[in-house]
């Protein structure tokens, strides 16, 4: 079987989707630099990049998965400020933060890195910040160009942020293609606690 390209992540509601375009905008109406913009349909809070897997491999992922998501109950999810990869003075990726008011996230992307060392996937080196990917800086971009998209993500002032409750999360599968990356979901987490 060909091999399945796939990660693990939070789909957003279609509020924030709607709000990330928005931002999306600014962007758009006061720098035109070399930017690829994310479409707003495809941003996700990726919790964990498997990379190419072995199809037969899922039944086994998602068992420890789910084992990694017991005890945690629905969670809210609030976006927070614009920022950049590596940094604002250069950045080649451009986000949102997203703040969490309780540990649960964070306990729920440990658990899922633990549960999956046992089948060969290691750990991530960084630690985890959660963030919405939605616009990538083409290599083409001037340091002037950067340094601009950087001083427009630190002047964005967020009005009133978006919360949502996260009561499940993805095992995805993506598919890339000259138009983009193509996301499926393979199975779904279901949060309950208890």
């Amino acid at each position: 079987m060909e091999p399945v390209r796939a990660f693990i992540a939070i789909e957003l509601p279609p509020a924030v989707k709607s709000g990330l375009a928005g931002l999306q905008d600014c962007f758009k109406r006061s720098e035109p630099a070399p930017v690829k913009w994310v479409d707003p349909g495809s941003i996700h809070l990726t919790l964990k990049f498997l990379g190419n897997i072995d199809a037969d491999s899922i039944t086994q992922l998602t068992r420890s998965i789910s084992e990694a998501a017991r005890g945690i109950t629905p969670f809210q999810l609030e976006t927070g400020k614009p920022g950049g990869f590596p940094n604002l003075r250069a950045p080649r990726v451009l986000w949102v933060g997203l703040r969490c008011n309780t540990d649960s996230l964070s306990i729920l992307q440990r658990n899922i890195e633990s549960a999956l060392v046992p089948l060969g996937f290691p750990r991530e080196k960084k630690g985890f910040s959660p963030h919405l990917t939605f616009g990538r800086v083409r290599d083409k971009a001037s340091a002037d160009d950067r340094h601009r998209l950087g001083e427009i993500a630190a002047s964005l002032e967020v009005d009133s942020p978006l919360t949502f409750t996260v009561d499940s999360f993805n095992l995805m599968r993506s598919v890339l293609t000259r138009e983009g990356p193509i996301y499926s979901r393979l199975h779904t987490f279901t949060l309950q606690g208890g």
